[in-house]
């Protein structure tokens, strides 16, 4: 890398961040990083993004790095401001997505007060990262840093976590000494893998791809060979980007509530290729599949191996060039397209709900994916609002779904941020609760400062539905998940966002017209039907099929 005499610790970081193409850092500014914040504000070619909270800047890191493939950088204080990062930095990790976290500790050891001790700080984040280490003097600062921009990428990608003191920025670094340069990732060993795969999906009668994140690069590869060996595709939890919801080989979303029929092609399948994926819990549909009778090919770079009973063959190969010599060797096939594909068609079809009093969320759903383009970036918390988004959205575009796999709340605001700034020509639309947005929301202001126009999307109402849904089931009446109603249209325009509130079915299309065509972030308050709790379940019917416990009222 190129040297500048004289330049300090953390202009040497700097250099080597720009030289990776890292194009954002993001942070809650801090005194403790002083020199750092001021060596990243003399470069152009990268852009300090200081938000409002520490667990928005880890969410707005995760998604970038989710969305680019390539690592953002985050910035984190002693104590407190470590401790808000953790379920960022966690969902990164179990989400498999690149991050480089710079983590103030304490210079010389000292332990002042709000601070933790180092090797508390250290092991806070051990058990949710790739890498974890401290910087034991400033010249091997930048050395760390260009090994964990390397590490975030290689094998199973990740976030990696690096304790620097915090007096070490300033200091003025040895120019003599070597700095590590930015390893471009290792793509893994085909070998014979491809052939052998070959021959067992040559021999099946019913195999069936599951598609992960890390296989979203390889698309257009995954297309032609669901198309030449007739192939049903399934996508992984909240990876319906990685394969068109259209295509005719397309077989379904394994995410939550999957009526059976749509399970048809992987119920029958004996072979079962999983690219690019952990396959998690709501992917395997509580680990049933695949089952023990069931051959599992893993594909990818770094994949864990699988406590599993079943044949299970592992590939060490990025996705893509693995489809590639997999085409190559195959033996073209027509299959019978499975009943799964008709049965998402229909699962799939938003009801009628003209007889609906109040705002169905279908309703939004569907005027979103109406007048929103093709690519638009839909970002989404967990809760049961997100359901009518899974089933109805329809994922056509690459790249065009960021949500967390490990039920994080508060991830989609943030994220809409982050990919905004990321894509900038793209329109980006946040889904989330009610709930959800008072936890991470006001990083609609940094949205403001930033000129960033994202639309936001709160479905209120009035509930905790996933718990309320749980309760009316099992006890016949509900406790502690009732939230007042926010008027969160004004609480958007005191942040420099314009907000809007619907509370009729008539006026969503014209206000959401009106929201994507605004150069100026904006808030959308929805005041959903609170009895619709998922797209076939509603509040009343639970109540009211479960007989209290006890005499007590509700």
């Amino acid at each position: 890398m190129r040297y500048q005499v004289g330049a300090t610790v953390a202009q040497t970081a700097v250099r080597i961040l720009i030289e990776a193409h890292v194009r954002r850092v993001y942070a809650v500014a801090g005194e403790s990083f002083l020199p750092l914040l001021d060596a990243l504000q003399r470069e152009r070619e990268i852009t300090l993004v200081a938000a409002r909270h520490d667990s928005g800047a880890a969410f707005m890191a995760e998604a970038e790095g989710k969305l680019t493939e390539r690592p953002a950088v985050l910035l984190a204080s002693r104590g407190p401001g470590a401790a808000n990062l953790v379920i960022g930095v966690q969902t990164a990790y179990q989400d498999e997505t690149p991050m480089v976290v710079l983590l103030e500790t304490p210079a010389l050891d000292r332990v002042a007060a709000g601070e933790l001790p180092t090797s508390d700080l250290t092991a806070m984040f051990e058990s949710i990262s790739k890498w974890c280490v401290r910087a034991e003097d400033p010249d091997g600062v930048p050395g760390l840093v260009a090994e964990g921009l390397t590490r975030s990428r290689e094998g199973r990608p990740g976030p990696v976590v690096i304790g620097v003191p915090s007096d070490a920025w300033g200091v003025p670094y040895d120019s003599a000494k070597p700095v590590a340069t930015v390893r471009p990732p290792a793509t893994g060993t085909l070998g014979r893998s491809a052939e052998a795969v070959a021959g067992l999906v040559d021999e099946a009668r019913y195999p069936v791809v599951i598609v992960g994140g890390r296989a979203r690069s390889a698309r257009e590869e995954l297309i032609a060979v669901a198309d030449e060996l007739s192939l049903p595709v399934y996508n992984a939890f909240r990876r319906q980007d990685a394969f068109p919801e259209t295509h005719e080989r397309y077989a379904g979303h394994l995410g939550l509530g999957i009526p059976a029929r749509q399970l048809d092609a992987l119920e029958r399948a004996d072979v079962v290729l999983a690219l690019g994926t952990q396959l998690d819990e709501v992917t395997t549909q509580g680990y049933r599949y695949p089952t023990s009778q069931q051959t599992l090919v893993l594909v990818g770079t770094g994949i864990d191996a699988q406590r599993r009973r079943g044949l299970t063959f592992r590939v060490d190969a990025e996705v893509e060039p693995f489809l590639r010599e997999l085409r190559a060797v195959a033996t073209p096939r027509t299959r019978r397209a499975s009943a799964a594909n008709a049965a998402v068609h229909t699962f799939m079809t938003p009801p009628d709900t003209s007889g609906n009093t109040r705002v169905h969320p279908v309703d939004v759903v569907r005027a979103l994916r109406k007048l929103a383009p093709e690519d638009t970036i839909v970002t989404s918390d967990a809760g049961n609002f997100a359901q009518f988004m899974h089933r109805y959205w329809c994922f056509t575009a690459p790249r065009s779904q960021l949500g967390p796999s490990n039920a994080a709340m508060g991830y989609a605001v943030p994220a809409a941020v982050a990919a905004k700034l990321a894509e900038p020509r793209r329109s980006v639309v946040a889904m989330v609760g009610d709930a959800g947005t008072l936890m991470t929301g006001q990083e609609i202001e940094t949205a403001v400062r930033y000129r960033a126009p994202v639309m936001v999307v709160v479905f209120q109402n009035g509930l905790h539905g996933a718990l309320a849904m749980h309760q009316a089931r099992t006890q016949g009446r509900l406790s502690g998940v009732t939230i007042p109603l926010t008027d969160f249209a004004s609480w958007a325009r005191g942040l420099g966002a314009a907000g809007y509130t619907v509370d009729d079915r008539e006026e969503l299309e014209p206000i959401i017209a009106s929201a994507l065509v605004r150069q100026r972030p904006c808030v959308i308050d929805v005041r959903t039907d609170p009895d619709v709790v998922t797209p076939d379940v509603r509040l009343s019917g639970l109540l009211g099929a479960v007989r209290p416990q006890d005499g007590r009222g509700q």
